[in-house]
């Protein structure tokens, strides 16, 4: 029996410690050099949205344990809630400096240099000042509302994540000395900046909020301006819906999501030049602790810059275009379902394009053929095409029946929206169970052929978004397997309706079955492990907290087992430490695209195994959602898989490896030839694509003559 403790909290990292970590090395991207300028700009916005989302959710979760008292260290590293915000609070506030220093040293330098420049209201030439005037005075200032705050006018309500200036001054009647206070809320649904106009081709433009500041006495006519500053708040904007006692759960979200905007301030970001004046009277009013307070030396919220780096111009500033390939099984094909008939089909996205995952369910819509479908939603663009072919589906007199997960974070009011379109044409919408998120990616296709009622399914590891498709490496399956036919038809009769969970053929679930599965192949690869055939798993995730998983993790570790692990953000687990996770490495590639995919690999003394999932190896995955793993056993999308894999294990240009300290060091080339994991997988799609293409041509036109044979 093991007897080895695995508690020690020196085996653990903090979630929200790696969590940080994982944002810095996003933030890290900004300032390569080899990345194209415009790029690194974008590598700056995201990884500002993603404090505000880590904000508005972890930290205010975190705020919201303190102030009820809760002093209950974590399961893994021990650390009370307060001592979790202190340890954030010093990394975010280190992770600021450097997001300006990038922006102000780096980016905005070097975009000058390209032509494409900020300016101060101060800076503009005369002409560009009259610019100005005018577009102020005829599309600003009739949308601004100065908010005096004073006795008869409490501290106002402001959104979250809404952008506004404070102003100090004082009447300019004689006997009024008393500094008055007064908030000008920079309007959201005007363009963050402006472009002007120039006697050339440069580009420049002003800030939003630097118009406003320039003309604020426009404001306060019989005031004197003593002093303005910008300044924006995040609030808490997480959700707390009793799906046991809410009669109708698409009510109560709708419900939830006005109080978001209302929630407690967790953060407040101000211009570095404000006074302490200024900045104690927003922070008093906002009930904020010094520690929550961010001076910005730059445009606060810089999140703006992600639209601004999709200029219409300067295509050399930016990534070279990478066009989706047609997947390789589907080349040639005349139906997707004449080749899934045939053999299961891999699809690699944004490699591989994602049409045909739209196609398989917007020609579902018409075929006269098909007499069913069911779909799982957890995230859809804004203008989905696959929610306007399973409502025209529905109108055509299939049975429609489509699980949407209301509760998708940030996506709750859009899938509200579809909620009700799909219900609207005749879908058989359902919210899920309660107390569980829908995160499974499957579809089924009921379709009545010769031989019978055959199905048709499609299982992935990504959300059935076109939009994100393009951003985001995902894989999916295509099969007709009977098992996976009959597990899916299984899987969503036990979310429709009241029956125990089925006994299944081929998928698993969570949260009933799931983790029980992964800690079992663990063990079986221990089992199999010797010295002289060590095991080797492999595991791809976008995090890993799961406890369980970690020591079990372990074990395997100190059986022998070589264990891999390619995981993109949170990562909980400590590698290297002898005696325990010493056999263990973890790995995180950050680059042009959002490394999304689960894939679970186990060496199986020989006899491989690959599993595909919708789950990482969190606890809310396992335990608290719906999720799917399911296997892919089909000999070449097997090894295609592992191809996959072990070109990530060879990254030397966008991967980093997890040390023992808890800190992430880049592997860069040494004397190799820089090789980027996801430009390689693109090219292998390209060179697949073009050589399948060519064989499919050489058979149509000489049926006798292979291409090898030219």
């Amino acid at each position: 029996m093991n007897m080895v403790n695995w508690d020690q909290k020196d085996y653990y990292i903090n979630r929200e410690i790696s969590w940080i970590s994982f944002n810095k090395r996003v933030l890290g991207e900004a300032a390569v050099r080899s990345n194209p300028l415009l790029e690194r700009l974008k590598f700056l916005a995201i990884a500002a949205s993603n404090l505000d989302e880590f904000f508005m959710v972890r930290v205010a979760g975190l705020k919201d344990m303190v102030k009820a008292g809760n002093a209950k260290p974590d399961d893994k590293e021990s650390m009370t809630p307060k001592e979790q915000l202190a340890a954030i609070t010093s990394r975010v506030h280190e992770m600021t400096t450097q997001m300006y220093q990038i922006l102000n040293d780096q980016l905005l330098p070097e975009l000058a240099l390209e032509g494409i420049c900020f300016r101060k209201p101060y800076e503009l030439t005369f002409e560009q000042k009259l610019f100005l005037q005018d577009y102020y005075n005829d599309f600003i200032f009739p949308v601004l509302t100065p908010m005096a705050v004073d006795a008869s006018h409490p501290f106002p309500f402001l959104l979250n994540k809404s952008l506004n200036i404070a102003v100090l001054l004082e009447s300019e009647r004689e006997g009024k000395s008393k500094p008055l206070f007064a908030v000008v809320q920079v309007p959201s649904v005007l363009p963050r900046y402006v472009e002007l106009p120039t006697p050339d081709d440069r580009l420049e433009f002003v800030l939003l909020e630097d118009i406003i500041a320039q003309h604020i006495d426009t404001l306060f006519l019989g005031n004197r301006i003593l002093e303005f500053g910008s300044f924006r708040i995040t609030r808490n904007a997480d959700m707390s819906v009793d799906e046991e006692g809410a009669e109708d759960l698409l009510i109560a979200i709708e419900r939830e999501l006005k109080k978001r905007k209302m929630g407690a301030a967790v953060r407040l970001e101000v211009s570095v030049i404000m006074s302490e004046v200024l900045l104690e009277t927003l922070r008093l009013s906002l009930e904020l602790k010094r520690s929550d307070v961010y001076r910005i030396n730059g445009p606060i919220d810089p999140t703006f810059y992600m639209k601004f780096s999709g200029l219409s111009s300067h295509d050399h500033l930016r990534f070279q275009k990478l066009d989706e390939q047609p997947p390789r099984d589907l080349i040639g094909e005349n139906s997707i379902y004449d080749a899934v008939r045939e053999k299961d089909v891999l699809v690699s996205h944004p490699y591989e394009s994602f049409e045909p995952v739209l196609h398989f369910i917007t020609q579902a819509a018409e075929d006269p053929q098909v007499l069913a479908i069911k779909q799982t939603l957890y995230r859809v663009s804004g203008n989905s095409p696959i929610v306007a072919a399973l409502a025209r589906a529905a109108e055509n007199g299939k049975q429609v029946t489509v699980l949407l997960e209301l509760k998708a974070r940030f996506d709750e009011e859009n899938n509200i929206s579809w909620a009700k379109k799909l219900e609207k044409h005749g879908c058989h919408v359902i919210y899920g169970l309660a107390g569980l998120k829908t995160h499974s990616k499957i579809t089924l296709i009921v379709r009545q052929e010769e031989e019978g009622l055959r199905r048709y399914v499609h299982l992935g590891t990504g959300n059935y978004n076109d939009t994100t498709a393009r951003i985001y490496t995902d894989l999916g399956l295509f099969t007709s397997d009977e098992d996976f036919g009959v597990d899916a038809s299984a899987f969503f009769n036990h979310l429709t309706g009241y029956g125990t969970t089925p006994t299944w053929r081929k998928i698993i679930t969570a949260p009933n079955g799931m983790k029980e599965r992964f800690l079992q192949l663990i063990d079986n690869e221990i089992a199999k492990s010797t010295p002289d055939n060590p095991g080797h798993i492999i595991a791809k995730m976008n995090s890993l907290t799961n406890k369980e998983i970690i020591q079990k993790l372990f074990e395997a570790s100190t059986a022998g087992v070589q264990i891999d692990l390619i995981i993109r953000g949170v990562c909980c687990l400590r590698p290297g430490i002898p005696g325990v996770s010493e056999n263990i490495r973890v790995f995180s590639i950050v680059g042009r695209f959002l490394e999304h995919s689960r894939v679970y690999y186990f060496k199986n003394g020989g006899e491989e195994r690959v599993f595909l999932s919708s789950a990482d190896w969190m606890s809310r995955n396992l335990q608290g959602r719906v999720e799917i793993l399911f296997p892919v056993e089909q000999e070449n999308l097997l090894q295609r898989i592992k191809r996959v894999l072990h070109i990530q294990l060879q990254d030397n240009s966008k991967r980093h490896e997890l040390q023992a300290n808890g800190e992430y060091v880049k592997i860069e080339p040494d004397g190799e030839e820089p090789l980027d994991s996801q430009l390689l997988l693109h090219q292998e799609a390209e060179q697949e694509a073009r050589l399948k293409e060519m064989n499919t041509y050489f058979l149509q036109v000489k049926p006798k003559t292979h291409l090898l044979d030219v």
